[in-house]
């Protein structure tokens, strides 16, 4: 790997190419530290929980911005609303037969789809700051009780600008991301939310040095977090290999056809969607509990969401965690991959599975072998998204443990991406000849 970086820094074109995707992700870096006109500086750095104290939607919402969230920088809100839009209109796709329309249109009904996307971004982002700006007059809710005030001034002016700088940050992050799909090396979007959480590293490692005994725990997380990429590198790259071969046909004087190829059904299909489906589905009862928080007794339900769905150490969130994330899998693998469609398409083109009838027995075959191949997977994510939730009890860690969860899921998998192309673009200007 090693050399291979080093051969890209050699290429004058591909050079050029890492060179500004890092020039990118260091702007996106430095944005996420300038504060939103209105909030003072000074008050918010003192309000900053403790690294390893956040939990919930909020902790995973902070992880995904780098810890912008909850500094209120310009770039607060982060890929988030972008993350949320792209899911949204995934889901519609199967909903909305207009939608589905443009999918199968090609490149130009993909272009509309991410033209939606973006204006959903906009629109989530409006909402999503006005609702960050309206909980920062309050900051006990997002700071605990001992934060007071860190909004001089909240006057209706100020807080209109808060909510524009916050939406044109999301604007900005977006337009940076397509960027270096374009012009640099990798997926813009995920190399930024690769930035985010791996800027989150060091606090989080360092949190369980200070607070959990010293060097002798961190050597043992950091054989953990090893074992744990391991695992989690072996997965991604695994998958069923479904062979298809396709029928030669005469198509004037020429022949086609006669080829064989495969289907790829990845073993992690869903990715790491599942896990942010299930953390925002439990954060949304204690929300409501919050709410729901009078000055008397609370009420029943009030006590047992708080007792045991807004702690990562309870059973019962645990068990209604996995429950929801293997729900999800099966869900999102559903909406994703139309074992129907694939047979048609093979149908129409010639293909067949050796050994199975093309049309229906084919749609039948591909849902079976993937309803086999998705129950390792909805396992494998339960088990690895449970990592952060055991490094709560065992060494005190908050949900958001690095090794574990959405983090090592995102960081693993976009690193393996980025590292493809890297090596695919090296092969096209440094492949090797017959005569050596």
């Amino acid at each position: 790997m090693l050399k291979a970086f080093v051969r890209a820094f050699k290429t004058p074109d591909l050079r050029k190419k890492l060179l500004f995707t890092l020039a990118i992700v260091s702007i996106f870096r430095l944005g996420s530290h300038v504060p939103t006109p209105g909030v003072s500086y000074v008050d918010i750095q003192k309000c900053q929980p403790a690294p390893g104290t956040s939990s919930g939607f909020m902790g995973l919402a902070n992880l995904f911005s780098g810890g912008a969230l909850l500094q209120l920088s310009v770039f607060a809100l982060g890929i988030m609303p972008y993350i949320t839009a792209s899911i949204i209109i995934q889901l519609l796709v199967v909903v909305i037969p207009r939608f589905e329309t443009l999918k199968e249109e090609g490149q130009s009904g993909t272009a509309k789809l991410t033209q939606y996307t973006r204006y959903l971004t906009i629109g989530l982002a409006i909402l999503q700051s006005s609702t960050l700006v309206t909980a920062a007059r309050n900051p006990q809710s997002l700071f605990g009780s001992a934060c007071t005030s860190i909004m001089p001034d909240k006057s209706l002016g100020t807080i209109l600008m808060m909510v524009l700088t916050m939406t044109a940050g999301t604007g900005v992050i977006m337009w940076m991301g397509e960027l270096i799909t374009e012009r640099g090396i990798g997926n813009g979007m995920s190399l930024l939310i690769f930035t985010s959480i791996a800027a989150r590293f060091p606090d989080s490692l360092w949190a369980i040095h200070t607070q959990n005994g010293g060097w002798g725990t961190f050597s043992l997380v950091i054989l953990v977090g090893f074992l744990v990429i391991a695992l989690v590198v072996f997965v991604e790259q695994s998958q069923r290999r479904i062979p298809v071969q396709y029928a030669k046909r005469m198509i004037g004087r020429r022949m086609y056809g006669g080829t064989s190829t495969y289907i790829p059904l990845k073993v992690n299909m869903a990715g790491v969607i599942p896990v942010i489906f299930a953390s925002s589905m439990l954060a949304l009862p204690g929300v409501v509990a919050q709410f729901k928080q009078g000055t008397g007794k609370p009420a029943g339900w009030v006590t047992f969401i708080q007792e045991y769905l807004t702690r990562g150490s309870s059973p019962v969130y645990m068990a209604v965690y996995v429950a929801l994330i293997i729900f999800f899998t099966f869900f999102y693998v559903s909406i994703t991959f139309n074992p129907v469609e694939v047979a048609d398409n093979m149908k129409k083109y010639g293909g067949f599975i050796p050994g199975i009838r093309a049309g229906r027995p084919t749609a039948e075959y591909l849902a079976y072998v993937l309803n086999r191949i998705t129950v390792p997977g909805a396992i494998y994510l339960a088990v690895i998204s449970m990592i952060p939730l055991i490094a709560l009890i065992l060494v005190g860690a908050d949900q958001n443990f690095p090794f574990g969860g959405t983090s090592i899921l995102i960081v693993v998998s976009v690193g393996l991406d980025t590292v493809k192309q890297i090596e695919s673009q090296l092969q096209q200007r440094h492949y090797e000849g017959f005569l050596r």
